[in-house]
């Protein structure tokens, strides 16, 4: 397998997009739900004319089997997405998977007590046949998806295949109530993330969070090759992205500077997603996996503390020469927090977080994902929970509307590098998010 990049590689320059348009298709591998980064990717594909096609994940019955979208589910996913969707259930991951008559990983889950977790074993050799059973599911399926997508993708075009599938965390109950403890854990209730990836626990869902996050785009990758080697056989392009996370450079001291998430257990999952990219470039596929910054998504909101590195994006809205339209988001960030509180005061506050010493050890990019300790966790929880209370509405924080400018960033920057990407991964630092935002705004 590929080896893992020593130091990130920041996308070189803002370019603008020179390949896709109208008679042009994206296809989009994750169903698109709530807030989430693929938004501004799609925006900026509309845009441009292209016709956009989806997948579903599916949906489970109620014996918990999976299935196909019903013609109303399948009516209300096209017209949000605003597209055509292949109705074929792409549902990743084992957890509910298992051999005729057997407990499926999240049956043996729900065994485990909040006391009992970090002793429970769990039967790997079971866990590996309802794994495989996983894949041989989801790579059949694949294959039915795959040719009726063909039917839908011109010769005459190019192809921006969009991959978003991640995750692959248990439904069940009592690994909520543990996350709450890894994530959030103050105290008496701090749990060590460390305790969760040595636990047999931790084992499992690191198997799930790769077949989910990133083993999907090495079968997307494969089981499109018919389809790109008509286009390409046609004089077409085809492009593959993913997004990834592996903390970004934000403005710190007033110097841009690579921070990251602490415990961000899906990290290895995300590693392993960015080694498939590098090997199929290797093979001269162009697939990118772009390391996006932080926001606030359905997903992260278990991950306290997660919405930090996003404030100081105001910081280099103005640094990046923002002008008249920098100094608008900071009335309107401003606007959200209480009479008595200062957007700069703020900003101050998440710096002098960042720059704490007790933080500094997080910063080791080689060493990522890092364990999570208490003396974090208490500077990283707190923290988010003071600026949170310094809001008039708690539900309308500063971070969601950053998130939405980010959101809105990574699409168009995403969509302009994809027409000539200049290699497998990429990271997309706060400063080229400013940039991109102030070029479409300014």
């Amino acid at each position: 397998m590929t080896t893992q990049t020593p130091q990130p590689v920041a996308l070189p320059e803002i370019q603008e997009n020179t390949l896709y348009g109208k008679g042009d298709t994206l296809v989009l591998f994750g169903e698109l739900f709530g807030r989430g980064y693929v938004s501004g990717l799609l925006d900026a594909a509309k845009a441009a004319g292209m016709t956009i096609v989806g997948i579903t994940v599916g949906r489970r019955d109620e014996n918990n089997d999976l299935r196909a979208l019903t013609d109303e589910e399948l009516a209300q996913a096209e017209e949000f997405l605003g597209g055509k969707i292949v109705n074929v259930p792409l549902m990743a991951g084992f957890d509910l998977d298992a051999p005729e008559g057997g407990k499926n990983p999240t049956d043996m889950v729900n065994e485990m007590t909040i006391d009992s977790w970090q002793q429970h074993k769990l039967d790997m050799d079971h866990i590996e046949a309802c794994r495989e059973i996983g894949v041989t599911r989801f790579t059949t399926a694949l294959k039915d998806a795959m040719a009726q997508l063909d039917a839908l993708i011109p010769s005459d075009g190019n192809v921006l295949f969009t991959h978003t599938m991640a995750g692959g965390i248990p439904r069940a109950k009592v690994f909520m109530a543990i996350a709450n403890r890894i994530y959030k854990g103050r105290g008496a209730r701090y749990q060590p993330s460390q305790s969760l990836v040595d636990s047999d626990l931790g084992k499992l869902i690191l198997k799930n969070f790769d077949e989910v996050t990133a083993n999907t785009f090495g079968h997307l990758i494969e089981a499109s090759s018919a389809i790109r080697a008509r286009v390409e056989g046609a004089g077409g392009q085809v492009r593959y992205v993913a997004y990834g996370y592996h903390g970004t450079e934000v403005l710190i001291d007033g110097e841009y500077a690579w921070q990251t998430y602490t415990n961000y257990t899906q990290g290895y999952a995300k590693m392993n997603l960015e080694n498939i990219a590098k090997d199929a470039w290797e093979k001269g596929i162009k697939a990118t996996v772009f390391n996006c910054p932080e926001i606030r998504t359905n997903s992260s909101d278990v991950f306290a503390g997660i919405e930090l590195s996003l404030v100081p994006l105001l910081a280099a809205f103005r640094k990046e020469g923002g002008g008249a339209w920098a100094e608008e988001q900071w009335v309107k960030c401003q606007e959200l927090l209480n009479d008595d509180v200062t957007l700069e005061s703020v900003l101050q506050q998440v710096n002098d977080y960042q720059t704490d010493p007790i933080m500094q050890p997080f910063t080791d990019f080689v060493a990522w994902p890092m364990p999570n300790t208490a003396e974090q966790v208490e500077k990283t929880v707190g923290t988010s929970q003071e600026i949170m209370q310094l809001h008039k509405n708690r539900k309308v924080l500063v971070s969601d509307l950053l998130s939405q400018h980010v959101v809105a960033a990574t699409g168009e920057l995403i969509f302009g590098e994809v027409s000539d990407p200049s290699g497998p991964t990429l990271w997309l630092n706060h400063d080229m998010v400013a940039r991109r935002l102030i070029k479409s705004n300014g």
